[in-house]
């Protein structure tokens, strides 16, 4: 069983470049962040001419998240169970309600959706960005891991199967990032994002990348400009977070950064991880 993540940064952009990658690589369930589409245009049917069924919870031109499987798809939640994500075009929703002190920020925004696929509990996640340290739209990513975390507590049980994949948009270790002295007094590497992985960790999720690759200097996003792809400047974000259940049949992950090559790529490459039966 594989199961892959991917930020596409635009599925309706990308979507030639996904359909060739599930030919090439089989992926038996596909985890997308960063769609950029509502549900209602979500391209359910190329899915199915290539054998998935496909789930999209969206809000339009910002976020959006979606599970593509080839082997079943029941037991939806979408956004923790909160209800609605706006529908609006705006960007800042978030920041402008923690600056209302709205009680629950991460509830306007489609960056959580989770189904059971195979018989494991799949979760694709777009973790707020954060921008900068001391900003209404830091503290959003905070609080959404905060969610993330009490959903974590009160709705899942880590003795069961479980496997969030996503852009976490923090990066755990210095290992993970090309030069930690660049990136040091910035979003991704604070200690309290790296915090909030922590308490995932404590509650029973294991990276299952690090299971095979302990070494530094893989990454899964670089920056569109200045070449930095080409010259090895990125960032290790991406994740694919298991119960000890899954990590216990994890026989290989790879971050396929051949996907990250040629014309109209992701600032992101997909990450996947194959499980025996």
């Amino acid at each position: 069983m594989r199961i892959a993540t991917w930020n596409v940064n635009s599925l309706k952009a990308r979507m030639e470049r996904v359909e060739g990658w599930l030919t090439e690589k089989q992926p038996d369930v596909l985890l997308m962040q960063e769609t950029k589409l509502a549900d209602e245009t979500a391209p359910t049917m190329p899915f199915s001419m290539a054998g998935y069924d496909l789930l999209h919870h969206g809000e339009g031109r910002w976020n959006g998240v979606a599970i593509a499987s080839r082997i079943g798809i029941s037991e939806v939640v979408t956004n923790f169970g909160d209800g609605p994500v706006r529908r609006s075009p705006g960007s800042d929703a978030i920041a402008e309600a923690l600056e209302a002190e709205a009680s629950e920020a991460s509830a306007d925004e489609a960056r959580m959706v989770s189904a059971v696929c195979g018989g494991i509990r799949v979760v694709s996640i777009y973790a707020p960005n954060g921008r900068a340290l001391d900003t209404p739209f830091y503290r959003a990513k905070l609080a959404w891991f905060d969610r993330l975390a009490r959903w974590l507590r009160e709705e899942c049980d880590p003795s069961q199967p479980i496997a969030i994949g996503g852009d976490y948009n923090v990066a755990p270790e210095d290992a993970d990032v090309y030069d930690m002295a660049f990136f040091a007094g910035g979003t991704h590497v604070s200690g309290p994002e790296r915090a909030a992985l922590a308490t995932l960790r404590d509650w029973g999720l294991i990276d299952a990348y690090r299971l095979h690759h302990p070494e530094p200097g893989k990454f899964s996003w670089w920056d569109y400009r200045a070449g930095n792809f080409h010259k090895g400047l990125g960032m290790r974000i991406d994740h694919m977070y298991v119960t000890k259940s899954v990590a216990e049949r994890c026989t290989a992950a790879e971050i396929d950064r051949d996907a990250r090559k040629g014309t109209l790529p992701s600032d992101h490459a997909p990450l996947y991880i194959d499980l025996a039966d």
